[in-house]
């Protein structure tokens, strides 16, 4: 049976979500999206321009993908639902993740802002998953709200440090019953398999693919780790014990005959 997971309607097969933003040549988003077998992509609004003869964000990215319009730029709830109103007025869809963001040096979200601006959008039948700041309170009001799915931080959006919040994420995948995406600052496959094998239902990723050396292959990369730890998750792993049990037996048959 394939182990595909649901968010507003729409089965998805792949566990990955990426990004269009940070590559160096935005030419190569084609073949990253290929590569990583991703089914839903991000794009900032700020960053199209319908008006444009060529060099259009949207230009690159394949007919098939489900466009997943963020309100980067937002920094109170209000602003998050202009720019959502914006993205699908433009022909974007009805699917977006709120961002909303008045800290500038960390980049941290407003939680409360975010909150509001989601009961607002899900009124408005947007598909809304909100990139939030892990908290458990938090998220349960989210998924009060009507989000489709939650996008709890790993780390600072860019920083690519990995699962800084593993704690709270974990708590949050196992008090919700909405979907878990992680979003922001993971770096490694390494790390997007964790994410996975904690139970998170996803993971966007979009600097580590973006800037790394050969964001092709690193894109394939991540689509392998998302399997794995996917894969891992559903085995349903070993336990881990403070002291040391041998695999096999350490007495019996250096003896045998001797006696």
């Amino acid at each position: 049976m394939t182990d595909m997971f649901q968010i507003g309607g729409v089965s998805l097969k792949s566990r990955l979500f990426i990004g269009t933003g940070k590559f160096g040549d935005e030419q190569i988003i084609p073949d990253v999206v290929d590569s990583s077998k991703s089914q839903v992509i991000t794009v900032a609004l700020r960053r199209v321009d319908p008006t444009a003869k060529y060099g259009n964000i949207i230009d690159y990215i394949p007919k098939h993908m489900l466009l997943l319009p963020n309100t980067s730029g937002a920094r109170t709830a209000e602003e998050a639902v202009r720019i959502a109103r914006l993205a699908r007025a433009a022909g974007m869809g009805n699917w977006v993740k709120i961002e909303v963001i008045s800290d500038q040096k960390y980049l941290l979200p407003d939680n409360e802002e975010t909150i509001r601006a989601t009961k607002m959008l899900v009124e408005e039948g947007f598909i809304v998953l909100p990139y939030m700041n892990p908290d458990l309170m938090v998220a349960k009001k989210l998924e009060q709200a009507g989000a489709a799915a939650i996008m709890p931080l790993g780390a600072p959006i860019g920083t690519n440090r990995g699962l800084q919040t593993k704690d709270l994420i974990k708590i949050i995948i196992e008090e919700c019953k909405t979907p878990i995406i992680v979003d922001a600052g993971i770096g490694k496959p390494s790390q997007a398999a964790e994410a996975m094998e904690l139970g998170a239902a996803a993971v966007l990723v979009n600097t580590a693919i973006a800037t790394a050396n050969n964001p092709v292959q690193m894109a394939e990369a991540f689509a392998l780790a998302v399997q794995s730890g996917r894969k891992a998750y559903l085995a349903g792993m070993a336990p881990t014990r403070e002291k040391a049990i041998a695999s096999s037996p350490l007495t019996g048959f250096l003896t045998n005959g001797q006696e």
